[in-house]
């Protein structure tokens, strides 16, 4: 038995065995290019699989050593790949700027991180491995685009569409290239050290020819557009760095607009970090100490037992134990099966985190039924979950030693939870407001009733809603 069988028969222990088959498949037989950014949303949907046991699936052979993983700052405009990271805490900027789309953007986890995934050089060794080798083209599908553009498979042709010139420059050297300008906005761009320079190319055409010089290094200076006329361009580029540059003369047009705007759903950061595979495996591992990264929209769910002390003291220490033991078991349950995943539970209480409001509360509702279904099991009908649900921003940070979450809206998820008596879901307006969320509620004959409340330390009245 070979190394790979011998990984792979190991990860079947821990993972899905149709994840583990699509993988093992794709590290013997698929292309290069296949393999050196793998998108779990897509490869799950391309293989009619779910997308949490794709991610497990990859997050395990990650553990393994079969797969590496890279988080990658991308921008939201054009796809490319801004910062390319081994692990979220070297992602430290808090704005990262875009060359090629002339625009900058604020760090956040939501949509400006992607999660992908690369076959390990020890498995196999494909052409990523050793970019210096890599052709134009797929330079640009390999590393400088992120796995959320959807590249035809034919893109060297594609590319020829929108290039006016193109030359792949060693470190040190200089190119003169000689060219002919039509109207129009190009755009002179290198991939590899996200160089720009816009070229507004208007008026009469020139029977002079215009000259102009670009130097490539590593510093990012932001330069305004070069105005040109139509006509002959003597442009000289020189490589400053001490690796290749891949300069291109782009054409801004619409077949260039068809390319950038080409998506498929990723695996964000955000998404990640909700995942509870991903907390198992990398609980106390995931930001430096003292990072704070901001998420602009994530939904919170505290649960706890109603009356936990009663209980003890009605059925005994160890009946009730094995009861609370059970009780957590069934969340994390339900939870990760809404892509969702607990935080920490403290006490008899559980804070869990859900990419969507609508994801929370159809957790919410199958842990209420699933506690009723226990209660009934056990003889304990007053087995039963108060729970608070809230949507908005945070950051993420490490606190005790684990990934955590800090801000307002942890503190307002708490308290809400707070309120809840009985069966009830208590929620903010923010919940109810989510069009996925009314959905479910209308689909599940739940019709919530607001009040408004005060809560400690929060100097406004919050708008509440009981879902019975």
């Amino acid at each position: 038995m070979n190394e790979i069988e011998t990984l792979f028969g190991v990860l079947r222990q821990s993972a899905d065995t149709a994840v583990v088959d699509l993988l093992e498949r794709m590290v013997r037989e698929a292309p290069d290019h296949a393999l050196s950014k793998i998108n779990a949303l897509d490869i799950a949907g391309r293989a009619g699989l779910g997308e949490e046991q794709v991610i497990a699936g990859l997050l395990h052979a990650v553990g393994l050593g079969i797969l590496e993983m890279s988080w990658s700052v991308m921008c939201p405009s054009c796809a490319g790949v801004l910062s390319s990271n081994k692990s979220l805490k070297t992602v430290n900027s808090p704005q990262y700027r875009c060359a090629f789309c002339a625009a900058g953007y604020e760090t956040s986890l939501d949509n400006l991180v992607e999660v992908t995934f690369a076959v390990s050089p020890r498995v196999r060794r494909i052409a990523a491995h050793d970019t210096d080798g890599l052709p134009l083209s797929e330079y640009y599908r390999q590393v400088f685009w992120s796995s959320a553009i959807d590249l035809p498979a034919d893109l060297d042709t594609l590319l020829r569409e929108v290039t006016l010139e193109a030359v792949d420059l060693p470190p040190g050297e200089r190119a003169i290239l000689s060219l002919q300008v039509p109207s129009g906005t190009l755009i002179v761009f290198d991939p590899v050290t996200h160089t720009a320079q816009y070229l507004e190319v208007k008026g009469e055409e020139t029977s002079e020819r215009q000259n102009l010089s670009l130097i490539f290094n590593k510093a990012e200076v932001p330069v305004d557009a070069v105005a040109l006329r139509p006509g002959a361009l003597r442009l000289t580029l020189e490589n400053r760095t001490d690796a290749r540059v891949l300069p291109a003369v782009w054409v801004v047009n619409q077949r260039l607009e068809d390319i950038l705007t080409r998506r498929k759903p990723s695996l964000t950061a955000k998404r990640l970090l909700t995942n509870q595979t991903f907390r198992d495996l990398y609980r106390t591992d995931t930001l430096a100490i003292g990072q704070r990264l901001k998420i602009l929209s994530l939904t919170f769910l505290f649960s706890d037992l109603k009356d936990s002390t009663g209980l003890y003291e009605h059925v005994g220490d160890l009946v009730a134990f094995d009861l609370v033991n059970e009780h957590f078991r069934l969340l994390q349950e339900i939870i990760a099966a809404e892509q969702g995943a607990v935080v920490k539970t403290i006490g008899d209480a559980v804070m869990a985190t859900f990419g969507t409001p609508d994801r929370a509360i159809a957790a919410a509702i199958r842990m209420r039924e699933a506690m009723s279904e226990l209660g009934a099991q056990r003889q304990q009908q007053g087995l039963l979950l108060k729970m608070g649900i809230h949507e908005g921003s945070c950051l993420a940070v490490t606190l005790n030693g684990q990934q955590d979450y800090f801000g307002q809206t942890v503190n307002i998820a708490s308290r809400i939870q707070g309120l809840a008596a009985s069966r009830s879901i208590v929620v903010t307006e923010s919940v109810v407001d989510n069009a996925e969320t009314r959905s479910l509620l209308e689909a599940s004959g739940l019709n919530p009733t607001r009040r408004s409340v005060a809560l400690s330390g929060i100097a406004e009245r919050v708008s509440v809603y009981e879902i019975p």
